[in-house]
């Protein structure tokens, strides 16, 4: 069992307990700071990938910035039991109907993966996830949805801007 295994299992368990405490906390601020753990452990399994550009761009945008934004909304929600609203049975077994469902999809991914097993894919060279492969492909081959997603973002800051005025 080679270094590159013993991350990777190392990482998976790290991001499953993380998790899990994600959904486990009492604490909202705890939840917050376990899914940070969750993308660090994702951010390393990028670099075990050979993606280093996907690994930094998660720490910085997720585990940096996002959660940090989380915190501070937490914070100023200034949550409590008695404020929290009562859920209803509905809410509850929509709950548990979409939880079910996506276990059943977990389980026919895991049958599924056993079948092709066997099968590994080759590769040509080891630039595979590279900045540079990345921007030949981005500014060639996917130009037009890059500008129309880059459009997308800005009219939600524009209508960030324009909810936050009122």
């Amino acid at each position: 069992m080679g270094i590159v295994q013993i991350l990777f299992w190392f990482l998976t368990a790290l991001a499953l307990i993380s998790a899990l405490m994600v959904l486990l906390s009492k604490n909202p601020v705890f939840s917050v700071l376990w899914l940070i753990a969750v993308f660090f452990a994702i951010s390393g399994h990028y670099i075990l990938l050979n993606a280093q550009f996907l690994a930094i761009v998660n720490m910085i945008v997720y585990a940096g910035a996002i959660m940090v934004l989380f915190l501070f909304v937490i914070m100023l929600m200034n949550l409590n039991k008695e404020t929290e609203p009562q859920k209803n049975w509905m809410m509850i077994i929509t709950g548990v109907v979409g939880g079910g469902s996506l276990l059943m999809m977990f389980i026919s991914l895991v049958l599924q993966a056993n079948e092709i097993k066997g099968k590994t894919a080759l590769l040509k060279d080891g630039n595979i996830g590279l900045i540079g492969n990345l921007g030949k492909a981005l500014f060639s081959d996917f130009v037009v949805p890059f500008e129309i997603s880059s459009v997308l973002f800005l009219s939600a800051m524009v209508g960030a801007v324009v909810i936050g005025k009122k």
